[in-house]
């Protein structure tokens, strides 16, 4: 269990700016949450169904907590259906060195003015949001949350996706665990995920 990322903790503190995720050498597994109708075709084929909207921004969230905690554990109305995304890690920093901050921070940008420029021409945005514990309380580190719009959605629809699979199931499973007090068998069905190998420079810019 001491290597489980949800588990105990070494006596490193958490940065609190940092891509923790399922990954491989090639892919980073991403959340998202939709209505059945969206999320089930997806799951099954593998590609978004064509009632999937492109013009739409959509967000994409390593951390599969936060996930639980934006989707209610895949009850709130139009997220009942919990994807696991994988996607081309290649494409996944692509985005991320064309993304801009979803708000201005006067040490990374310029002026807000060019900050407010800058977010308008981005084809993706970036937020960091608090982690959450298995109880959906925040965390002091953060979860990075990526929006994808334009040129970004594009790809990942059509260039960055490698699986589809729903993890509804397992949110429900993990879910009950947790209301059954049993957090120790709840944190052993959690995807594990561990600090991402991401190169400075691609994150720099991102660190609010």
């Amino acid at each position: 269990m001491n290597d489980h990322p949800h588990g105990p903790r070494s006596a490193e503190p958490e940065p609190k700016f940092r891509v923790r995720a399922r990954y491989t050498d090639s892919t980073i597994t991403v959340y998202q949450a939709y209505r059945p109708e969206i999320g089930r075709p997806a799951a099954r084929t593998g590609r978004f169904p064509s009632s999937w909207k492109r013009d739409r921004m959509t967000w994409i969230k390593p951390s599969f907590l936060w996930m639980m905690y934006r989707c209610g554990w895949g009850t709130k109305e139009g997220q009942e259906t919990v994807l696991a995304v994988e996607i081309d890690r290649a494409g996944f920093e692509w985005a991320l060195r064309h993304a801009c901050l979803s708000h201005y921070v006067p040490d990374l940008h310029e002026d807000q003015a060019s900050w407010k420029r800058r977010l308008r021409q981005a084809p993706a945005r970036v937020q960091w949001d608090p982690e959450r514990d298995l109880r959906l309380a925040p965390l002091p580190h953060r979860s990075l949350q990526l929006g994808l719009a334009g040129e970004a959605t594009a790809r990942y629809a059509d260039e960055w996706v490698v699986g589809i699979e729903d993890v509804t199931p397992l949110a429900a499973e993990v879910h009950a665990r947790v209301r059954a007090g049993e957090v120790e068998r709840a944190a052993a069905l959690l995807p594990v995920e561990r600090p991402c190998p991401i190169p400075d420079e691609v994150l720099a810019h991102l660190r609010a």
